[in-house]
C-alpha cells in the first residue's frame, strides 16, 4: 500500500475481484495486471474452437451471421471482414458518454468476463484493454440505448482496432490519434474476437457495482446521520433496545440499532433528557427497521454484482475438457444465455426502492427539525426576521429529489421490447436497471446532504451543545472548518456539495468511526 491507502502493486485479474478492489480500477487509475494461468486457459479454449469448427460443425457468430442472421452461413474470409462490421454495427448507442470510471469499469470487467476462458480469444486481445487502462485512455461510448449489453462494448471496442473516439489526457480525439499519443498499436482481429468483446452483462455489472458501492456507503452515512438527527431532537433512544431487536431477528435491522446506540451510547443529553416524547414520530422511531431492509436489499444486491463481477458471460461458450472425463460426442460449444441481465436488472431496481426508502425517511426527519414542531428549534433553523428564510427551501430540494428518486424506483426488469427480427423475442433490460441505480445512488447522497445541514445547524445553535457525544463534537467540529452556523440567509448550494462529498468520499463515516469503531 502507498501512504494514500492505494495499492502499490497491480490489480489482478482473472482471479475473484471484489468489488472495492473493482471500484478501485475505475475510480483511482489502479494498475491492473493479467494473472498468468489466464494464457493456458484462454489457449485451450481456442484450440478448442478451431478443432470444433474443423469437423464441420457450426458456431454462432464464427461460421453464422448473428441475431436473426444465424441461419445463415459464412466463410472463413467473411468471419474475418465480420469482425469490424460487428464493432460498426453495434456502435449506436446514442446521447452524453459514460462517466470516465464506467468506461474504465467495463473495461475491466470485459477482461474479467474474458479471462475465464470460456470465449475462444486470444491473450494478446486481453493485453491490449489492460494497456489501454493502465495508459489511461477511455474510450468515448454513448450511455444511452441498450436492452442489456452490446453497445456500448462495441463502442469501446472500436477503440482497441484505432478506430472511434477516445478521451486522452481530458481531451476527445480520434481513436487512432489517443492511441498514438499513448505509444499504442491498434490490434487487428482474428474470428469470434469482435462478438466476444460486446457479448455478456459488462456495462450493466460495471455502472451497477459503481452504483451499488455508493449505495452502501450512503446507507452507512444515512445511520451516522439518522443517530444525530435523534440527538439533536431529542429522540427515544429506547426503540433501539437491543431486546427489541432480538425478538425481531432480522440482521440488518439488528445491526443498524447497534450503530445507532454505538454513536449515541455517550451523549449526555439524550441520557439525561430520557426522550422528549414517550413515542417519537415513525421517522425517528423506525429507523431500524427502514434501513435495515434497505441495508438487506443493498447486501443482496452486492452479493449478485459480485458473482456477476466474476463469472463469464460470453455467448456462445467454449468448454476444453480442462482434466474432465467428457468424451468427443459431448458438445464443446454451446449457444446458450449467460449475456442474459436479469440478474443485475432485477437486483439494481430493487437497489433503486432501497435508496429511495432510505430517503423518504430522511426527508422526513429533515422535516422535524424544521417545522418548529421541537420547541427548542426555531422555524427553518434561524431566528430573527421573517426575511430570512434559514433552510425552507432546501427541503423544498429534498422534495424533487425525491420525487425523481420515486421515478426512478419504476422497475426497468418487468418491460421487455422485442429485437433482432423476434430471434431475441426477450430481453432483460437490466443495462437501463443499472443507468437508475446510478442516478439514484447520487441523489440518496444529496438527500442525506440537506438532512445532514440542517442536523449541523440544529446542533451548532444548541444550548445543549456541550453535552452532545462524541461523535456529534467531532462532525461539528469538521463541518465548522467550512461552514459558519447560519445566522441570516446565504448561498446554500456551495454547502450542500461539500456536505455531499463528506458522504461520497467516506469521510462522514470514517470520522465517526475514530470515535466509535467500524460501524457495521
Amino acid at each position: 500500500m502507498n501512504f494514500d491507502g492505494r495499492p502499490s502493486d497491480p490489480i489482478i485479474l482473472g482471479k475473484q475481484l471484489s468489488l472495492e478492489d473493482f471500484v478501485l480500477i475505475s475510480r483511482e487509475d489502479i494498475q491492473v495486471s493479467l494473472a498468468a494461468e489466464c494464457e493456458e486457459r484462454m489457449k485451450a479454449s481456442q484450440k478448442t474452437l478451431i478443432e470444433w469448427i474443423a469437423t464441420g460443425n457450426d458456431v454462432y457468430g464464427v461460421t453464422t451471421g448473428l441475431g436473426a442472421l444465424s441461419d445463415c452461413k459464412i466463410s472463413r474470409n467473411e468471419a474475418v471482414k465480420m469482425q469490424k462490421n460487428i464493432l460498426r454495427s453495434h456502435a449506436v448507442s446514442v446521447g452524453k458518454p459514460l462517466s470516465r470510471e464506467q468506461t474504465r469499469g467495463t473495461m475491466t470487467l470485459i477482461v474479467q468476463n474474458l479471462s475465464a476462458g470460456y470465449s475462444g480469444i486470444r491473450k494478446c486481445l486481453l493485453d491490449k484493454y489492460i494497456e489501454i487502462l493502465n495508459k489511461c485512455v477511455i474510450p468515448w461510448a454513448p450511455g444511452s440505448g441498450s436492452v442489456g449489453y452490446l453497445c456500448q462494448e462495441a463502442h469501446i471496442g472500436l477503440v482497441i482496432i484505432g478506430e472511434g473516439k477516445a478521451f486522452y489526457e481530458d481531451r476527445l480525439m480520434p481513436a487512432c490519434k489517443a492511441l498514438k499519443k499513448a505509444g499504442i498499436t491498434p490490434i487487428e482481429l482474428q474470428p469470434r474476437e469482435a462478438l466476444a468483446m460486446i457479448s455478456g452483462t459488462t456495462s450493466a455489472t460495471a455502472i451497477g457495482a459503481l452504483a451499488i458501492y455508493d449505495m452502501i456507503k450512503a446507507s452507512k452515512s444515512a445511520d451516522v446521520i439518522a443517530a444525530l438527527n435523534v440527538e439533536v431532537s431529542g429522540g427515544q433512544i429506547s426503540a433501539f433496545d437491543e431486546r427489541a431487536m432480538a425478538i425481531r431477528p432480522h440482521e440488518k435491522q439488528q445491526k443498524t440499532a447497534a450503530n445507532l446506540r454505538k454513536i449515541l451510547k455517550d451523549s449526555k443529553y439524550l441520557n439525561e433528557a430520557k426522550g422528549l416524547n414517550l413515542q417519537d414520530p415513525l421517522s425517528v422511531r423506525c429507523i431500524p427497521q427502514l434501513h435495515g431492509a434497505a441495508n438487506t436489499m443493498l447486501a443482496n444486491a452486492k452479493k449478485v454484482i459480485e458473482i456477476e463481477m466474476n463469472s463469464c458471460c460470453d455467448n456462445p461458450v467454449i468448454f476444453s475438457n480442462r482434466g474432465s472425463e467428457e468424451t468427443e460426442s459431448v458438445n464443446k460449444v454451446i449457444s446458450a444465455c449467460n449475456a442474459d441481465s436479469s440478474f443485475i436488472g432485477m437486483n439494481m431496481d430493487s437497489a433503486c426502492i432501497a435508496a429511495t426508502c432510505l430517503a423518504k425517511m430522511s426527508e422526513r426527519r429533515n422535516y422535524r427539525l424544521l417545522d418548529g414542531s421541537i420547541p427548542w428549534l426555531p422555524k427553518f433553523l434561524t431566528e430573527g426576521s421573517a426575511i430570512n428564510s434559514g433552510l425552507m427551501i432546501a427541503q423544498y430540494s429534498q422534495a424533487g429529489i425525491l420525487n425523481e428518486m420515486r421515478m426512478l424506483s419504476t422497475p426497468a426488469s418487468i418491460d421487455s421490447i422485442p429485437t433482432s427480427a423476434g430471434q431475441e423475442d426477450y430481453v432483460a433490460m437490466g443495462y437501463n436497471a443499472s443507468k437508475k441505480a446510478a442516478e439514484a445512488a447520487e441523489k440518496l447522497e444529496y438527500v442525506l446532504a440537506i438532512e445532514l445541514l440542517s442536523v449541523y445547524q440544529a446542533a451548532a445553535i444548541s444550548s445543549r451543545r456541550d453535552d452532545f457525544g462524541e461523535c456529534m463534537k467531532k462532525i461539528l467540529y469538521l463541518i465548522e472548518t467550512r461552514i459558519s452556523v447560519i445566522k441570516e440567509d446565504v448561498y446554500l448550494h456551495d454547502y450542500i456539495e461539500y456536505l455531499k462529498d463528506l458522504i461520497h468520499s467516506g469521510t462522514l463515516v470514517k470520522t465517526v468511526e475514530e470515535v466509535v469503531g467500524s460501524l457495521y
